[in-house]
């Protein structure tokens, strides 16, 4: 009977557990919650637009924070892909390795792909964006009057990427202010 009036838009994640993510190196350490910050990135990757690459995607750059840049686990909290599904990083409630000086205080999410030079974030993938933003604030992770920011606005990046960029700057919680 729930499924009579089944939600139009439901928040699409995949799990560590689905996309076969390798358990931490180390053990991560706790948010302080409500978060109050969201930092937007990009992954610099090529794109992905199908659940198989995505995965193949995210696993890769897996591998990479772990054995190149020796963070413990997947720097980012999310990766939203070209797929138009969010993948699970560190999630809710672990501090993640995304940007330096503000991991403790807040969320990375990483899009997957380049959006300084050919990838266009896509309607789909915005609306994703939202439904997990909104999830954070629903389940109390993210603080209702929490600031979204790219990247560039708070170190020395391309990264979101001018296209990504553009998107961000629509939304309701976009802050021109660096975060604090």
């Amino acid at each position: 009977e729930d499924d009579l009036f089944p939600d139009p838009k439901p928040l699409r994640l995949v799990t560590r557990t689905e996309w076969l993510a390798q358990p931490p190196r180390e053990e991560l350490t706790d948010l302080k919650l409500p978060v109050n910050n969201v930092i937007i990135a990009h992954t610099a990757t090529e794109g992905c637009t199908t659940q198989q690459a995505c995965k193949a995607l995210v696993q890769s750059i897996q591998r990479y924070h772990v054995s190149q840049t020796n963070y413990g686990d997947i720097g980012y909290n999310f990766l939203i892909g070209g797929d138009d599904f969010i993948y699970e990083g560190r999630g809710w409630l672990k501090v993640g390795a995304h940007t330096k000086s503000y991991n403790t205080i807040s969320y990375g999410i990483a899009f997957i792909g380049n959006y300084e030079v050919k990838d266009r974030p896509t309607e789909q993938q915005i609306e994703q964006l939202v439904l997990l933003l909104s999830n954070g604030t629903n389940g109390g992770w993210l603080a209702k009057e929490y600031k979204l920011c790219g990247a560039s606005q708070v170190k020395t990046t391309i990264s979101p990427g001018k296209y990504l960029m553009e998107q961000l700057k629509l939304l309701p919680h976009f802050s021109n202010n660096v975060l604090l």
